[in-house]
């Protein structure tokens, strides 16, 4: 098994939450079995909130605005919606040593080599999940510390030591629907996207970038079968 094992799927147009979940289901437990590779899917949802197995229900400020889901994954409270790359991992942990920790640290420089590519300084913050982005530009916190901004989210679960669900990067989505809820669960700080920091990176370029940092970051984990 190599890196060049995994199928890229790449869905144009907006694909519905309840439809993705099916089609991840089925392909984790293909995978599991042996009867399918394992895949990366690139998609966007329609505007929608999503609740994490720690989602707290006060942080859903807005409950009627979108339609509200049960994800079953790691995390509190994300949005999704048109402008934001969802990439759903369906990588199988078998084979690349059962190390959750490890594996979440490599999704994380997988978006932060990824942003570098862009001109974006991303980086991890303790006990904030994500990738932040520090905006000295704007008005301090009142503890006096910079103010940061999240630029992707990171939520997965494991079935059989497959992974699903995985990351969300903000590309141009409409930052204002984030009001709606707490991003998991953190306050003070806020959300950017590409497009707010002023770059004018299309999806595509975006994918282009995914798929070449995918290499450097999971060949190394990638063991033969």
């Amino acid at each position: 098994m190599n890196t060049q094992d995994v199928e890229w799927i790449i869905s144009p147009g907006q694909v519905g939450y309840e439809e993705a979940l099916a089609f991840m289901e089925a392909r984790v437990a293909a995978i599991a079995a042996g009867e399918a590779p394992e895949a990366i899917w690139l998609l966007e949802h329609p505007p929608l909130y999503t609740a994490g197995t720690s989602a707290k229900i006060e942080d859903l400020k807005d409950p009627e605005r979108f339609p509200v889901f049960e994800a079953r994954r790691g995390g509190q409270y994300t949005y999704h919606g048109p402008g934001q790359r969802v990439i759903y991992v369906m990588l199988d942990l078998n084979k690349r040593g059962r190390d959750i920790r490890a594996f979440v640290e490599q999704l994380e420089t997988w978006v932060i080599r990824t942003l570098n590519g862009f001109g974006i300084s991303g980086q991890i913050r303790e006990g904030r999940v994500g990738v932040w982005v520090p905006r000295p530009e704007k008005e301090r916190l009142p503890d006096g510390q910079t103010r940061e901004d999240k630029i992707a989210a990171i939520g997965i679960r494991l079935r059989k030591w497959v992974s699903f669900h995985g990351i969300s990067i903000n590309v141009e989505p409409e930052l204002e629907h984030f009001s709606g809820i707490v991003p998991c669960g953190i306050t003070g700080h806020g959300v950017t996207s590409l497009v707010d920091l002023g770059l004018p990176v299309t999806m595509t370029d975006l994918d282009v970038a995914l798929q070449q940092t995918f290499e450097e970051v999971f060949s190394s984990t990638a063991a033969t079968a």
